[in-house]
Formats: C-alpha cells, structure tokens, sequence
C-alpha cells in the first residue's frame, strides 16, 4: 500500500491486520489474496522470460516470496516502512509474530514460519525495500512483471505511476494491476482519480476505461477478472472485497 504520509500503515493495528490477511487463516471459502494475485502474474507472464519482478505495494510480503517461486530476483517495495520490516524480519529471522484482534480488548498472538509456505529456500531471491509508487528511484528497471497490488487508488498521484511505469518494464513485459477502485479523498485528491467520477458532460469515467486511455499508448490489455479477498477485524467483523485484475502487455 502506498499513500503521500505514513498514517494507518505504520500503526501497530494495521501491521497485525495485514499480517493475518497475508499470512492468517482463510475465510468464507476465500483464497488468500496475496498467493492469488501472484500465481496468476505467474501465469499471465508465461510468455516473458520470468526473469525479474517487481511487486508494488507489497505490504508484508507474502506476493513477493511467491513470485520467488518462479522468479529468478524479485524486488518487494512498499511505501510502510512497518510492512516492509515485518517482510524482513520473516526473511531474515525465518518468522514473525503479529498480534490478532480479538473481542474488545482482547488480543490473540500469532505465530508465523518461513516453512508454512515453502519460502524458506526461495527467500533469498527477495531484495525488499521502502520506497514511493509515484517516484520510483532510477535503479528499479528491466523488470519482465510488474504487479501492483490494491494500489491505484491510494496513491496522492497516481498518474505519476502510471505514465512512467512502461520505462520499467522489458518488451513484452506484463503489468498486473489490482484495485477495488475505492477512490477516497484522503487517500488521492479527486482532481487525481483515475476514474469513480463524471465528467463534464456528465458523462461516467471508470476506472478501467481510463486505464484504457492512460496506458493504451504503450499497453495491450489483454485480461481482466475479479479477484475477491477478505480481511478479519475481529472474530466476527470481517471486510469482503472484490478487486478487479488488469493485465496489461507492453507493445
């Protein structure tokens, strides 16, 4: 996740919560959204050398072990610093703990190991690191995926992104975009959204048709497909969410 100021993302709450959707238990029949989001990348770059990848936006971790799987160097880079120390802490300790709200004020304490999910041998391909979506410094390039997670729509400027992000990517390079499109004013300044408003004439701007006109010049869109996630609050509060996955080829 990526915002302009560190504010939930480096909370206590918010590093447990993300830990346990990343790294919890699954819900409602649901699959773990990180692993999801990661081994369809892998397949929809089949057709790209699977070489080096990044991951946007990678919260804690999980999505960018998997892509280790496949990948011979994966960058993980997230605007939290809290995440991205989580992410090395279980890289380079081999596991986590993480508090899981419970009823009130009750808190449960997790634990979690490398080996739960075979990333103990892949772990040392991951280079994990803070950094900005919107001002990416000059060395993260020659990517064949580039996979952005429930990102768009909480960057301040997500047009810095998204007109850049071709220069990063190989020929025929794949970018996988995931975003519920919530656009909310604290998050992007609405003269920033992509799409979820009207125009002038009244007419309704969505957020993949704007995609459309923003990457088209440099882009094929070659799928789409929802991908549904839940997060727990508490034991009987959970947030059900379904993103949509853009996959975009560069011409």
């Amino acid at each position: 996740m990526d915002t302009k100021e560190t504010n939930i993302y480096e909370t206590d709450e918010l590093v447990g919560q993300y830990c346990d959707f990343q790294y919890g238990d699954e819900y409602f029949g649901v699959a773990n959204f990180a692993k999801a989001c990661a081994q369809k990348a892998i397949d929809y770059s089949k057709g790209t050398s699977q070489t080096k990848a990044l991951d946007l936006g990678c919260a804690t971790g999980y999505a960018s072990f998997e892509l280790a799987k496949t990948f011979d160097y994966v960058d993980g880079i997230d605007y939290s610093q809290a995440f991205v120390n989580v992410a090395k802490q279980l890289q380079h300790t081999g596991g986590i703990s993480y508090t899981q709200n419970g009823e009130g004020e009750i808190k449960n304490r997790k634990e979690v190991c490398v080996d739960d999910f075979g990333f103990r041998e892949v772990s040392p391909k991951v280079h994990f690191s803070q950094g900005d979506a919107c001002a990416l410094a000059p060395e993260f390039k020659e990517y064949d995926l580039i996979m952005a997670t429930n990102l768009i729509d909480r960057l301040y400027a997500p047009h810095l992104f998204l007109k850049s992000i071709h220069e990063r990517l190989n020929k025929n390079g794949v970018l996988v975009l995931t975003s519920p499109y919530t656009w909310k004013e604290e998050y992007t300044a609405k003269e920033f959204w992509v799409g979820g408003y009207a125009d002038e004439n009244g007419q309704e701007i969505t957020t993949l048709n704007a995609l459309k006109e923003m990457l088209g010049k440099h882009f094929e869109l070659i799928a789409t497909e929802d991908v549904p996630f839940v997060i727990r609050e508490t034991p009987r509060k959970f947030q059900y969410t379904i993103s949509q996955m853009s996959v975009w080829k560069k011409k």
